[in-house]
């Protein structure tokens, strides 16, 4: 396995899909890191040589990736729940942010479903 920017990368897969496991490079920032290296797109990871290597690492040193753009994000989400502003308390509260209706849908945002029982009726 090649290691780049402190991520084993997989041996056997195309160097533009094996970049993209590394977090905060895609499939397009992937191609432009090996068309910047001068690395064959098609070509496997194992089939790369030292200079290969060197040259993507070299390339992603540029990009803010893994720990540091995880903390950089986490930074954003705490400065916009700081300021008290909608997406921020959308946040704190654990809800979708961006529009979506939570009547029927957003499961994913909310967890699992928290039935309450209903009042019974008192009968005479």
């Amino acid at each position: 396995m090649a290691r780049i920017a402190g991520v084993d990368i997989p041996k056997q897969k195309r160097g533009v899909i094996a970049l993209t496991y590394i977090f905060g490079i895609g499939k397009s920032r992937a191609q432009r890191i090996l068309e910047e290296a001068k690395v064959d797109p098609n070509k496997k990871v194992s089939d790369w040589d030292d200079s290969d290597v060197s040259g993507v690492r070299n390339a992603v040193s540029q990009f803010t990736i893994e720990g540091e753009l995880r903390s950089q994000t986490q930074m954003n989400i705490k400065r916009l729940m700081d300021i008290g502003c909608y997406r921020g308390v959308r946040h704190r509260s654990g809800l979708p942010l961006r529009g979506q209706r939570t009547k029927n849908n957003s499961r994913t945002r909310k967890g699992r479903r928290k039935t309450v029982a209903n009042k019974k009726k008192v009968t005479k």
